[in-house]
């Protein structure tokens, strides 16, 4: 399960690091039951829709320079300063984190988080001082201003809706306040607006990201089902197939060694006691094979009765001797139900990886030819055979083909 959460996570183009500090962490939780590689999507999401970004930034920016010209006090010189710098900033570390991450780097995650609520803190503040200087003008257009950013914050952020409602209450919470200390009576309707509109815009926040984790999950479990074998959990042909083809990090390398069984007998359980029957005999099989396998190999059900290992042998083990204990764990009884015990067999071909061997179907063919090898000796009594094969296409090592007599 390890490694299909790798493979996932490493479908996509660019990662961002996952926040590391107790503040970000909690104002981008998804939830306690989201996976590890949603988290990482939603994060993701976050470094996103620049559009909207420079739409905010410009909006800001444009509505404070105006109120410094029309009010050149120290309130709003302050306002300009502070939104030119900490929107500059922003724009800086999500440079910097694109890039980090279109490299495969740590991303400064929690410096642009934490960022977020910062400006919004900027946007309240000049709704307020606005507010409080008694120029109508000023006041509705700061509050506009506020208002307007509300949106693009919900729309932006919603991966993250508890960033979402601390950036909506510091935009707008200062207008309420301004309102009350304004002078102007008419502002005190904001007091009924603002918390209305603030709550509204949380929940439809939290309303997307909910829809947004559920078709990630969606996504998640039918890229899972698209790659394994429904029955055995294991990859199918097609989930080995991309596995081998990953190119950042290969999961098929050189010195590897790739097996392919076939069980010898299993079409005559299946035949003699049904499909149920040999269905529970697939299941224990894969089990078995999982259980002799590295923590990062590959097992794979091709379909039918067949089965492909990619593993490094280690421990000093050869790939023959690892065949022969493939070959003799199959052999032992497996326990269908209940008063309902069969023996089998399995044929195995071994094929090695070499560091030339980037297609892995010609990998598996060279293996597959060196199972039915194995098969037909079988016929000839032989219990264990040894053979060197010519080498084919690329695969250029000897290739031995391995089989134990049930």
């Amino acid at each position: 399960m390890a490694r299909e959460k790798v493979l996932l996570v490493q479908s996509t183009q660019t990662i961002y690091s996952l926040p590391r500090g107790r503040l970000a962490r909690w104002l981008t939780a998804p939830g306690p039951e989201t996976p590890h590689d949603i988290r990482v999507a939603l994060v993701g999401t976050l470094f996103g829709t620049l559009p909207i970004f420079f739409g905010g930034v410009l909006n800001t920016i444009a509505v404070a320079w105006v109120l410094a010209h029309r009010h050149p006090t120290l309130p709003f010189q302050l306002w300009l300063a502070a939104e030119i710098a900490v929107c500059t900033i922003r724009l800086c570390v999500l440079v910097v984190s694109r890039r980090r991450a279109a490299q495969a780097l740590s991303t400064p995650s929690d410096l642009y988080i934490l960022l977020a609520p910062l400006w919004g803190a900027t946007v309240g503040y000049g709704a307020f001082v606005s507010a409080v200087s008694g120029d109508w003008v000023a006041a509705t257009l700061s509050f506009l201003s506020a208002a307007a950013m509300v949106g693009g914050i919900c729309f932006r952020n919603f991966a993250a809706p508890r960033l979402v409602a601390v950036m909506i209450f510091c935009s707008l919470g200062p207008c309420c306040i301004g309102a009350l200390l304004g002078g102007q009576p008419v502002l005190l309707l904001t007091l009924l607006q603002i918390p209305f509109y603030m709550f509204a815009m949380s929940v439809a926040a939290r309303r997307l990201n909910g829809m947004l984790i559920s078709t990630m999950k969606a996504e998640r479990e039918n890229s899972h089902r698209a790659r394994h074998d429904a029955l055995t959990g294991l990859l199918n042909r097609e989930g080995l197939f991309k596995a081998a083809a990953q190119r950042d990090t290969p999961l098929v390398r050189a010195g590897m060694t790739l097996l392919y069984l076939d069980l010898d007998g299993f079409k005559a359980v299946n035949d003699a006691y049904g499909h149920g029957a040999g269905d529970m005999l697939l299941i224990q099989v894969a089990l078995r094979l999982r259980a002799l396998s590295g923590e990062q190999a590959l097992v794979a059900r091709m379909g039918g009765d067949e089965f492909v290992i990619i593993d490094t042998v280690a421990g000093g083990q050869t790939p023959q001797e690892l065949a022969v204990a493939i070959a003799r764990a199959i052999e032992q009884p497996f326990e269908l139900s209940q008063g309902l015990v069969v023996t089998i067999g399995a044929s195995v071909g071994i094929a090695n990886v070499r560091a030339e061997d980037t297609d892995i179907d010609a990998v598996l063919r060279l293996a597959d030819t060196a199972m039915y090898d194995a098969k037909r000796n079988k016929k000839n009594g032989a219990r264990i055979d040894h053979r060197t094969a010519q080498p084919m296409g690329f695969a250029g090592h000897a290739d031995m083909s391995s089989r134990v007599a049930g």
